[in-house]
Formats: structure tokens, sequence, C-alpha cells
């Protein structure tokens, strides 16, 4: 066996080290859950005081493309995660030339880059939206030809929560909204009417086994998650399905961690891919309140080489973000939410509030997946003084 196959397959027993990329919410939850199994935990990022490094044995602070503190990171750590796709490709491979990484620097490239991520989810047979890829305005002509208006031009990398993405509602609408994400290489995707959105969380080992978690309920608001709620109201088929298609992408990208495939279900019952993102997910958030293996310990359990653990929701949950408008009054009445005896309160350590900043989030547990919509909302509405604001934002 050579030294890569030694490092590929190194098995990361508890009381190891773990490298994290990334120092946000992801990582924290991660962290939280890796302490909790007797393992340490390093992480890198340009920032200080994190979320993550609040809770990590140590935080390391540098700019993602400075090699030789990677190659340094690297060194102290037994295998290498991360937590957010943007770290650049020649930061990877310095780090894998010294500890493994999972997943791979192969499932990141492909990810963090929409037509690449696209391209490899058609060529696999995985269910997709309608897309063409833009490089020149000729192709951006072309594309709108192909798959009509209203459509979606989306950046080809760099974009999330709605960032980076421009609608077309009628065809002279192109070079304007080409020019508003500054005429970049881009995706243009065909607009679909969908009924819901849905995701699934799914992880894979080591040893090559997968397992999902049920399917989970997405509702966004200004292109942001606001609200998520498992199981999912689809029928059997639909569930079956796509539990089935977040199993075959990760083990098309022959992934060794967590992966997220967000889905829309369309109003004639078919579900198209819209986006992966191979680590924890806001929308599996709830796992850590109400699963036996929430995702963050799964993402653990993959990345070490340990076996994967249930994914099992013990009750029906509902989650719901607190992002920074929440603070516009004041600080957030914490004890009101903390009244609801089936509500669980996660925040992140992040000093300054702003509009649209994901601070924390509520999870609900109850006999219903209604019911935990219900009491995660008037949960968060509890924590707002003004009446005004509170019924807008839940």
């Amino acid at each position: 066996m050579t030294m890569d196959d030694e490092r590929r397959l190194r098995i990361v027993e508890p009381g190891g080290t773990i490298g994290v990329l990334g120092s946000g919410q992801l990582g924290r939850m991660f962290a939280i859950a890796a302490r909790r199994m007797g393992y340490r935990v390093h992480t890198f990022s340009p920032d200080r005081d994190t979320p993550t490094g609040q809770v990590a044995d140590v935080e390391a602070t540098a700019a993602y493309d400075d090699l030789d503190a990677l190659r340094a990171f690297a060194s102290r750590v037994d295998v290498v995660t991360f937590e957010f796709e943007n770290v650049p490709a020649a930061s990877v491979d310095a780090v894998a030339a010294l500890a493994p990484v999972r997943p791979s620097g192969f499932v990141l490239h492909t990810t963090q880059h929409r037509a690449r991520e696209k391209t490899f989810l058609a060529d696999a047979g995985i269910p997709v939206t309608p897309f063409r890829l833009v490089h020149t305005e000729a192709d951006l002509m072309a594309a709108v030809a192909a798959l009509g208006s209203p459509s979606v031009l989306k950046t080809a990398s760099f974009g999330y929560d709605g960032k980076g993405q421009v609608k077309l509602r009628a065809p002279q609408d192109a070079i304007s909204a080409w020019d508003q994400i500054g005429r970049q290489p881009a995706v243009l995707e065909a607009f679909i009417d969908f009924d819901r959105e849905v995701s699934v969380i799914a992880a894979r080992g080591l040893d090559g086994d997968v397992c999902a978690y049920d399917v989970i309920e997405n509702d966004h608001r200004n292109h942001i998650l606001d609200v998520s709620v498992s199981p999912a109201d689809v029928s059997p088929r639909v569930r079956d399905e796509a539990l089935r298609i977040g199993r075959a992408v990760a083990e098309a990208l022959d992934l060794v961690g967590l992966l997220c495939v967000e889905m829309f279900l369309t109003k004639d019952d078919r579900l198209l891919v819209n986006e992966l993102a191979p680590r924890p997910h806001n929308s599996g958030h709830l796992t850590f309140d109400a699963a036996v293996t929430s995702q963050f310990e799964q993402q653990l359990r993959a990345v070490c080489g340990l076996p994967l653990g249930d994914p099992r929701l013990l009750r029906p949950a509902a989650m719901a973000n607190l992002l920074g408008d929440l603070w516009s009054d004041g600080e957030p009445r914490w004890a009101e939410a903390c009244r609801f005896p089936d509500v669980k309160l996660h925040l992140y350590g992040k000093s300054e509030a702003r509009p649209g900043r994901k601070m924390g989030h509520l999870t609900a547990l109850a006999e219903t997946r209604d019911a935990a919509r219900r009491q995660v909302l008037a949960a968060r509405e509890a924590l707002v003084r003004s009446s005004s604001f509170s019924s807008v934002r839940a």
C-alpha cells in the first residue's frame, strides 16, 4: 500500500484531531459534536473570535491562499474537512499533501462552481434544472433562445443565499442581467414554477456505506432559508425518489462525508436538483435536536472513517432561522422563546447582528410536522419586542 493509499483510507479514532477549513456556524456545531465524542478540533480561516473558533481547541488565522500557513495547519491534524465551499483548489491540494481531505478536492472543485456541478449532474443522469453555460454574449443569447423566459442567470461561482442571481423576465433583459453580474462566466437556468423546495442530506462513509435523512421541506424569504420542516409533506413516491437521488449523487461523487442535495418539486411531481452542498446544511440544523445522529455527528463519523449513525428522526421537527433583523428593536427576548418546552435555542456567537445575517436558529419537536412548524414560528415571534415586526417576519 502506498503512502497515498494509507492516507486515503486512514481511520481517525476518538482522541484524534480534526481540521476544519472555515469557521462559521456549521463548523461550530461540528466542533461541538466532535468534542462530545472526544476529538480535538482546529479551525482555519482569515478571521478571529469566530463561531467555530470559540469552541475549537485551536483557531488558526490566515488567508486561504497562504499555503505555508495551510501546510502548518495540516501538519498538526489527522484529517481535514470543510464547512464552506469557497476554498481555492490550490489550498486544498496543499493540505491534501499532508493530511486526508474529506470530502475530496474533486468534490469541492465540482460543487463550488455551478457550471461544473450542473454538467457533472447531467452527465451522471441525475435530473437537473435545464441549463446552458454562458461565457460570451453570443452564448447568452443562444441560451435565452433555447430556454426561453422567464429564466435565471447565475454566476458560475461564489453564489449563495440568492447572491449572484438575476431573473430574466423577457429576452430583452439578458444583456442588462449579464452586466449586473459583471459579465463573468455564468449559467442560465430555466425558471421552474415549482410546488415546493425540498432537500435530502446524505452521508457516505469511508467504507462506501450510504445513508440519508428523511426529506426536508424548505421555505425561503428573500432568497434566505426561513423555515425547514421534516418529514416533508410529499407523497411516498416522491419521498422515495428524493432519497434515491440523494444517495445516487453521493455515490456518483465518490463522496466521503456529508452532502445536501437541494431539489425543486415541480407541480407535476417531478424532482429536479437545484444545488449541492458537500457539508452540513442549514436545512439539516433540525437534526441536531431531532435525529438519533445529527448531521454534524454524521459528518464527523464519515470523515473519520467510523461507521455511520442512525439518521432517523425521533419526532417530527421544524427549524426557523434567526436573522440579524430580529435585533432591530434591541436584544431579542430569549426567555420568552425558552418558555416553549419543546423548542431549542441555538446561537452562533456572532458579535454583530446585521439584517440578513444568520445569527442562530430555533428547533421545535412535536407530534406532527404542522405542530412543529406552528411551535417554532410562535417561539420566534415571542422573541420580538415589536408586534408589527414579528407579524411581518413570522
